[in-house]
């Protein structure tokens, strides 16, 4: 899963498409976190889909600061590659489908030669976009949309989050040829029950997304 910008909601997709497809024998990974002196997206994706432990791999690069991925390694001193991410998810039993959360954008810089977007092509994973409904997210989508294309990386659909924008929905599924599977509005309060009734009725409506994540 990729986002057409930081802090556009992945992680509490990420809760949802667990709660929702959990039963399938889902389970989610994020590779990469930067920013953990102030949230933990893997904690808090197991607290709103209420998972069990199993369900969560908890392991890869976690870095403090805030900030992309290539700087946050170089004031920590440290270097991402991808070999070593791409060697953890290697060493997982066959046989699961993954929720991967990526971090921020497509094109976020890795290090000094990889993007994020290179990391999504070792993986061999379709890539689910996360959007806003707001102005200006049409251009983001299609521009997400199109170097994901770019790479031949399958692209699963997208979710659309924010106040309902059925012009800005629209204008994606038929510039962007991809299926909205999903328009998460604001939750009020973001809970476990809130979430889920909202994965559980208006997430994936023709099931279409379920196939492509576990390889039906």
């Amino acid at each position: 899963m990729t986002g057409t910008d930081t802090g556009v909601g992945k992680t509490v997709v990420s809760a949802a498409l667990l709660r929702r497809f959990g039963s399938l024998g889902m389970r989610y990974w994020k590779p990469i976190q930067t920013g953990t002196q102030q949230d933990d997206d893997t904690a808090e994706v197991r607290r709103l889909s209420a998972c069990d432990a199993d369900s969560i791999l908890n392991v890869g690069v976690r870095l403090p600061l805030p900030v992309s991925p290539h700087l946050a390694a170089k004031l920590d001193g440290s270097l991402i590659d991808i070999e070593s991410i791409t060697a953890v998810a290697e060493a997982q039993p066959g046989g699961e489908g993954w929720i991967v959360e990526g971090a921020g954008g497509v094109l976020v810089p890795l290090n000094e030669e990889d993007l994020l977007i290179d990391l999504i092509r070792r993986l061999e994973l379709p890539t689910l976009i996360v959007s806003r409904s707001t102005l200006g997210t049409i251009n983001h989508t299609l521009l997400t949309i199109e170097a994901l294309g770019h790479r031949a990386i399958p692209i699963a659909g997208v979710v659309m989050v924010g106040a309902l924008n059925t012009e800005n929905r629209l204008a994606i599924e038929r510039y962007g040829r991809v299926r909205v599977v999903g328009e998460l509005p604001v939750l009020n309060p973001l809970t476990v029950e809130t979430l889920g009734r909202w994965a559980d009725a208006v997430l994936d409506p023709d099931g279409g997304l379920a196939e492509i994540l576990t390889g039906a």
